[in-house]
């Protein structure tokens, strides 16, 4: 692919470029950078293209502060600008960049790699690097060798500025072909949801969380000493089948170890499955003390493990933060996934979350969406019984259970209001008898009795349970409300792999359009903050946490909250929406 570039190396030569540059519809946008961290490397190139022409600027040609140099603020104002429409590939790292090195937001964006995600519509097998789009949707090979080439040289040869300029070129005639397929697809209102979500978790991952080294440290050694505790207790348990004889006291054996786990377990008449995973165990616990102290071991034991000395690497040694990585379509329904390190899994027990907390003189201000999945269920299946237990505002399990048992509200036992509950969040992920059985204790019989209680009290619900299933396996397609699409694959002669998808595509819909108002109230919430003290440090599907001045924070909260009804009310229409809002020192609710 022959380009064409310009090369700006003055403060006149940019101005002219940028004045042009602002009269197209779509760029091009592209950066280059001396490190894949914003806090560690150089925003070395920034490039645009109409496609015909390309224009790259040597940020290096215009003093070692580019944030704060008045020569570039006619590209600060091109790239906040909602138009051009900016094309680029992942585009939040390009964000991360400009934000932290250029002082403004990316504006107007249309990603590319977003987009290719949304078109594959959960298929597995599609990759989504800029080469593997191109070559999908323009039929070109682009050369992808310069990438790793080195950006911090004094002069940059021609070969690396001709690579700058193609990448940035190629992204029109991706463009072109990309949003007639979304068009095609119904995949455009989602697509904005998306490239609206880029800039706020962009910024989130440059402000990062503050992680307390010393409080984590102490849960540590805390956590040590429960799993010595219980180790202990677990080996004298398991000692009586453990079948090797020890000249020097009790036998023990490999706590970690399912093998002699299994074996010592079968010794003491425990009936063991072949697998001794927690999912299989879990049934056995109530029955067997021995299996109840072995999960008891198994969750201190991955605490150690998953939140140990190791967490503590994650905290970056510029900041003092946590900067973790967010991808915003990390799941085939829409919701993000989180690595390095995955702050979505940190145990909801106080010992752990406090450990989070805001620096000095500011607090923290948590919000999440009170049983957002139900509502959307409840919504979707246009069941009046079903909405009205949200509608009065009282609580929703309790309602439920006197539904179910045929009781009053304030005589429902506790036992009934945690099987309501369990009812309640299951069927959302297709729940059966066996499963609900297996959960509560109940044998198939109640569990199928019970079954059959919940769906007479909300018979619509029970009919949209079974049209949205039917659907999915007929047409193998899922959508939420906003239009994310979801190509359901299986063999249609396993019928364990139909059950799955069933459940699957009937499950979809609910959690993605659970993901669609998180990432609607980030958009929303983004243009609220933007002149104010706060900054959001971390997501959890439902649930918002945001930084800012103890002395906002009353201020911040209320506007977190009407940014998270607000998006609700966007997708759910006839279900109230409930907001949950906190204001703590710590990550605590």
């Amino acid at each position: 692919m022959e380009v064409f570039f310009e090369l700006i190396k003055d403060e006149s030569s940019l101005r002219a470029a940028c004045e042009q540059l602002s009269k197209e519809p779509v760029l091009g946008f592209d950066t280059e950078t001396t490190a894949l961290d914003p806090y560690l490397g150089e925003l070395r190139l920034v490039q645009f293209s109409t496609g015909k022409r390309s224009v790259i600027i040597d940020l290096r040609l215009f003093g070692d502060d580019p944030s704060s140099n008045p020569a570039l603020v006619p590209l600060r104002s091109l790239i906040a600008a909602e138009t051009p429409v900016k094309v680029a590939h992942n585009s939040k790292f390009d964000a991360k960049w400009v934000r932290h090195h250029l002082g403004c937001e990316l504006g107007g964006i249309f990603d590319s790699y977003l987009a290719s995600l949304l078109i594959a519509a959960g298929e597995s097998e599609r990759r989504h690097s800029l080469a593997d789009v191109v070559q999908f949707f323009v039929g070109t090979e682009l050369d992808k060798s310069q990438q790793v080439s080195d950006w911090s040289a004094n002069e940059l040869s021609q070969v690396q500025l001709e690579y700058a300029a193609r990448d940035a070129a190629i992204l029109l005639p991706l463009y072109s072909q990309m949003t007639e397929r979304l068009k095609a697809d119904d995949l455009t209102r989602v697509a904005e949801l998306e490239f609206k979500a880029v800039m706020p978790v962009a910024q989130m991952e440059l402000t990062g969380f503050f992680l307390d080294q010393d409080r984590w440290k102490e849960n540590i050694t805390r956590t040590k000493a429960d799993r010595d505790v219980i180790a202990d207790e677990l080996q004298e348990m398991l000692a009586a089948g453990v079948s090797q004889v020890s000249l020097f006291g009790r036998s023990e054996i490999n706590l970690d170890s399912q093998a002699q786990v299994h074996d010592a377990l079968t010794n003491l008449g425990v009936p063991v499955p072949e697998s001794t995973r927690a999912s299989q165990l879990e049934p056995l616990a109530e029955g067997f003390p021995v299996v109840a102290k072995l999960l008891e071991y198994r969750t201190l034991q991955k605490a150690l493990t998953s939140f140990g000395e190791n967490y503590l690497e994650f905290i970056h040694p510029k900041t003092g933060r946590v900067h973790s990585d967010f991808r915003q379509i990390g799941a085939p329904t829409g919701r993000f996934s989180c690595s390095n390190p995955n702050l979505q899994q940190i145990p909801h027990e106080t010992a752990y979350r406090r450990c989070f907390r805001a620096g000095d003189g500011r607090t923290l201000v948590v919000a999440d969406y009170s049983q957002i999945e139900l509502r959307i269920l409840a919504d979707f299946s246009g069941d009046k019984n079903f909405i009205g237990a949200f509608e009065n505002g009282a609580d929703f399990h309790a309602a439920a259970a006197a539904q179910v048992f045929k009781v009053k509200a304030e005589d429902v036992s506790p036992d009934q209001r945690s099987f309501a509950k369990r009812l309640n969040f299951g069927v959302v992920y297709g729940l059966g008898a066996a499963r609900f059985a297996a959960m509560t204790g109940l044998s198939q019989a109640e569990a199928e009795g019970t079954l059959r209680r919940y769906f007479a009290t909300y018979p619509d619900l029970d009919g949209y349970l079974r049209k949205s299933g039917d659907s999915a396996l007929r047409t193998r397609l899922a959508r939420t409300a906003s239009g994310r699409l979801l190509k359901i694959r299986f063999d249609e002669n396993d019928r364990a792999a139909a059950g799955s998808a069933k459940r699957f595509g009937t499950n979809m819909p609910i959690q993605g359009t659970s993901a669609d108002i998180l990432k609607r109230a980030l958009s929303l919430i983004h243009e609220e903050l933007r002149e104010t003290s706060a900054r959001l440090v971390n997501i959890v599907h439902d649930e918002i946490v945001l930084e800012c001045d103890e002395a906002d924070a009353d201020e911040i909260s209320q506007k977190l909250r009407n940014a998270m009804v607000a998006a609700g009310r966007e997708y759910i229409k006839a279900v109230p929406i409930d907001v949950e809002v906190a204001i703590s020192k710590e990550w605590a609710k």
